[in-house]
Order: structure tokens, then C-alpha cells, then sequence
């Protein structure tokens, strides 16, 4: 008798603790293969930089390893911060719009009208001091990423309207026009991650698509447009000589279109397996500061057109991931943060490589995470660790 009820009783409690299980918190989800991808791409790019400065190092007077030991504290520094930002709630990030538009504004301000700024090779993007400086441009390109995310997240259907239009252009464009100013490369970073977060949020894709003919029609035209606006003093000299470098590198071999050949010569003498790590000539100063805007052509040269679609088909698997974690964030603010740094790391990656291999004119831009550059690596950490702070707030069914 005393058994029966047992039994009876262990039935009845059955469904009830099926019912607690049920109410277990759901696993999220964290997305390691991204974080093994950034750090390969940062262990493999200290390995690049210490490949192609080595030589440059040594004749400035400092240690070989100097200046792969200076990226990776700052790439350590931003690894943590990463971590940190990824185990957050990515909705925290929206409470620091209005004040990152406003540190955007003031920096850019100071950089160019004060003496704050510090002009570095002909160009003043920096602010600090010579030692210890960093780079406006890369904090505006994540308060793009923030403002738009949050912006279209509120207005919802309101973004297809052309007043919407109107009033972001009024907030980012004066912004993006003095990061354009002294760094066009960064400029157009920025307004091509508006352009792709707008065309993902609107049902009207006309005036993308025009858009696009437009700049294509620009780049085919590149050379009579770009006198005619050095006439009317919209476009600076050294400007125009990028444009004219890039037409014909070979008639100024001597001048602006030195570094470019250089870079061609790097690529066109790695083969298809390359000459082998630190292997590379053109590094031997004949290729300008290599472990910069260049390495690419460096990649090239040491590891061979294998070694080069390798680094590009790492570039496309992280985007891949970017797309799924895109489609499976749990709402369209998560949704649009990554599509901002997707677009970021497509737009300078594609920017970099069509640069170095002249098919689009110097504009001085990195290699995501593999380029020399403390600013860039420790901003793009915290871009991934927003990605991965998203990432982390999926929940996976049971």
C-alpha cells in the first residue's frame, strides 16, 4: 500500500519537474569560430609586420622585433577589452550615442583647426603627442556604426522617407566631410558604412543602385574629373597626383608612383608559393614603411599567391560569420551592429587590396588587423567585441 503511494506520488510529480526543466534558462550561444578567426588574423599579422620591418627597424636605430612588440601590447590591451565588451549586453552601447557624436565632433575639431593636431608625413590625422597618439578617423567609424543602428532601430518604416534622409546626412556629413579633409581614405570608410547599413534598412534601393553606376562612371572618368576639380580648388595637388600615379605609375617611377611600382614588383616576384617567410626584397628599402599600407604586397611576395588568397579567404569566412550572426541576432539593433562592422571590414579590406594592386588610386588605407597600425587593431577589437557581445545574446533552441 505504502509503495503504491509512492509510485502515485513519484507520477504526480513527474510533470512538475518536467515543467521546471522546461523553464531552464536556454544556452547562448558564442561564436568561437569568429574569435579564433580575429586571433589568427592578429597572430599572423605580428608575424607579417615582424617579417617586413625587421630591416626598416634596424636602420632606424631600433630592435628588430620593435615594431611587431609595440602592436602586439596594443593588441593585447585591445584582446581584453574585446573579451570584456563581448560578455555585455550589446543594448548597453546605445546609451553612449549622443556622446560619442559629440567626442567625434570635438576631436575632428581639434585636429584640424587647432594645433593639437599632429601632421605626420604631410598629413594630420593624429592627436596626442609623437610618442602616444591616436587616430580620430577610427573612433567615427564606430560612432557611424552606433548612431545608424540606434537611428533606424527607433524610426523604423520613417527611415524610407527622404526627410530621414535628409537629417542623417546633416548629422554624419559634416563629420565624415573633415575626417575626408586630411584622411580620404577614412572618408570614404565612413561613408561607405552608411551607404551599406542605409541599403540594408531601406525598401527603396533605387537611389543605391544609381548610386553605385554613379561611382563607377567617377572611376572610368577618374582623370578629367579630377583636373577639372583641381581647377576650381576642390581637389588638393598631391590629390591629383595620386590620380595621375595610378593611370600611368610608370611615368613617375621616380616620384609618386614609386611606391606603387615597388609593391607591383613585390607581388609579380612571389610566384605561387613565394619566396618564404622574411624572404622579401622589396622590404630591403626599396618599399616604402612595408609593414603599413603595403604588407599586403609583402604577403605576396614571401608566401606567393597561395599565401595571398589564403589571407583572402580568412577575410571571407569572417564575414560569413558576420552574416550569420546578423541573421540570428535577437533584434534589429544587434542586426545592424554588425552589419556596420561587416561593412567596415569588407570596405577596407577590398579598399587595401585594390590599392596595392593599383587598381584603384593610394589612398593610404590598412589591412585590417595584419597592418602596422595601434589605433586601427585596438578599434577594431572593440568592433569585434560588439560583434560578439551579439553573438552572445543568441539563444540556442534545446
Amino acid at each position: 500500500m505504502a509503495h503504491a503511494r509512492a509510485h502515485v506520488q513519484q507520477r504526480r510529480q513527474a510533470p512538475a519537474q518536467a515543467q521546471v526543466q522546461g523553464k531552464k534558462k536556454p544556452r547562448r550561444f558564442y561564436d568561437y569560430s569568429l574569435l579564433f578567426t580575429i586571433i589568427f588574423l592578429t597572430v599572423f599579422g605580428l608575424i607579417m609586420i615582424y617579417s617586413s620591418s625587421y630591416y626598416n627597424a634596424q636602420v632606424n636605430g631600433q630592435p628588430p622585433a620593435y615594431y611587431m612588440i609595440r602592436q602586439a601590447q596594443i593588441a593585447f590591451v585591445g584582446f581584453l577589452m574585446m573579451l570584456v565588451i563581448s560578455k555585455m549586453n550589446y543594448h548597453f552601447f546605445a546609451k553612449f550615442t549622443i556622446p560619442a557624436v559629440v567626442v567625434s565632433y570635438i576631436c575632428m575639431f581639434l585636429v584640424t583647426f587647432t594645433s593639437l593636431g599632429i601632421e605626420v608625413n604631410g598629413k594630420k590625422r593624429w592627436l596626442g603627442t609623437r610618442s602616444l597618439r591616436f587616430q580620430p578617423a577610427e573612433l567615427i567609424k564606430i560612432t557611424v556604426i552606433l548612431v545608424l543602428a540606434v537611428i533606424i532601430t527607433r524610426l523604423g518604416k520613417k527611415i524610407n522617407e527622404w526627410r530621414t534622409w535628409g537629417m542623417l546626412a546633416a548629422l554624419i556629413g559634416p563629420l565624415a566631410l573633415l575626417v575626408t579633409i586630411n584622411n580620404l581614405s577614412s572618408g570614404i570608410i565612413i561613408v561607405g558604412i552608411a551607404f551599406i547599413m542605409m541599403f540594408v534598412a531601406c525598401k527603396r534601393k533605387w537611389p543605391f543602385v544609381l548610386t553605385v553606376f554613379l561611382i563607377m562612371a567617377v572611376i572610368l572618368f577618374a582623370e578629367p574629373i579630377a583636373l577639372a576639380l583641381e581647377k576650381i580648388g576642390l581637389l588638393h595637388g598631391y590629390q591629383l597626383e595620386r590620380i595621375l600615379v595610378w593611370k600611368n605609375p610608370e611615368a613617375y617611377s621616380q616620384d609618386g608612383g614609386f611606391q606603387v611600382l615597388q609593391g607591383l614588383y613585390a607581388i609579380g616576384s612571389g610566384g605561387l608559393l613565394g619566396k618564404g617567410l622574411g624572404q622579401s626584397i622589396q622590404k630591403l628599402s626599396f618599399l616604402p614603411e612595408p609593414q603599413n599600407d603595403m604588407i599586403f604586397a609583402i604577403i605576396c611576395e614571401e608566401l606567393g599567391l597561395f599565401g595571398a588568397v589564403s589571407v583572402i579567404l580568412i577575410f571571407l569566412f569572417m564575414l560569413y560569420r558576420f552574416m550569420v550572426i546578423a541573421g540570428n541576432a535577437p533584434d534589429l539593433f544587434g542586426a545592424l551592429l554588425v552589419v556596420g562592422v561587416m561593412a567596415h571590414i569588407a570596405i577596407q579590406v577590398v579598399l587595401n587590396i585594390a590599392v596595392v594592386t593599383n587598381v584603384i588610386p593610394n589612398t593610404g588605407i590598412t589591412l585590417p588587423f595584419i597592418s602596422y597600425g595601434g589605433t586601427s587593431v585596438l578599434f577594431l577589437m572593440i568592433e569585434m567585441g560588439m560583434v560578439l557581445s551579439v553573438s552572445n545574446q543568441i539563444k540556442l533552441e534545446a
